[in-house]
């Protein structure tokens, strides 16, 4: 079995002259970072890898995941391919998740991570991933690579106004 979390990067800043990869988690951000890892670990959810775009906001929403789970910042998988990218692109890192991992948690950015949690269950659609949302859903494999092929099961979709 293997458990998938898709989380959008928390609040981030925005403003004239930053570059969009350089956006740092505004306050709220980086309050609802660990709010909602805390959530995740209250269900009894063990994240075993931490894979993340490394834009500056992804990478800081996935350090306070990290932190939550007492994990090593250290230890999240970077894929530049992750930045900015469309649905296909969550398919194919999956597709290459070592299978000793059994639950992962990708952090990524609108709209590709909507449109990505949207193909996971027909039964299942959102109209957008708010900021620090995630989508959970459980597969019946052994290995990553059949992760596209499979039926998933729907666990939770929740986000920080929920809280």
């Amino acid at each position: 079995m293997k458990t998938l979390l898709v989380i959008r990067h928390a609040k981030a800043e925005t403003g004239f002259g930053l570059k969009d990869f350089d956006r740092s988690l505004t306050s709220r951000g980086s309050n609802d970072a660990p709010a909602m890892a805390k959530k995740i670990a209250e269900k009894k959810i063990n994240i075993d890898a931490f894979i993340s775009s490394p834009a500056k906001r992804t990478t800081q929403t996935a350090e306070l995941f990290c932190n939550t789970f007492h994990k090593k910042a250290a230890d999240i998988l970077f894929k530049n391919e992750l930045y900015n990218a469309p649905a296909g692109t969550y398919v194919e890192v999956i597709q290459n998740i070592k299978d000793n991992f059994d639950t992962v948690a990708i952090f990524g950015h609108n709209p590709g991570v909507t449109d990505f949690a949207n193909s996971l269950i027909k039964e299942v659609k959102i109209d957008i991933m708010p900021t620090c949302a995630v989508f959970a859903v459980t597969a019946n494999i052994k290995s990553w690579k059949e992760f596209a092929a499979t039926e998933k099961q729907f666990l939770f979709f929740d986000y920080p106004k929920n809280i």
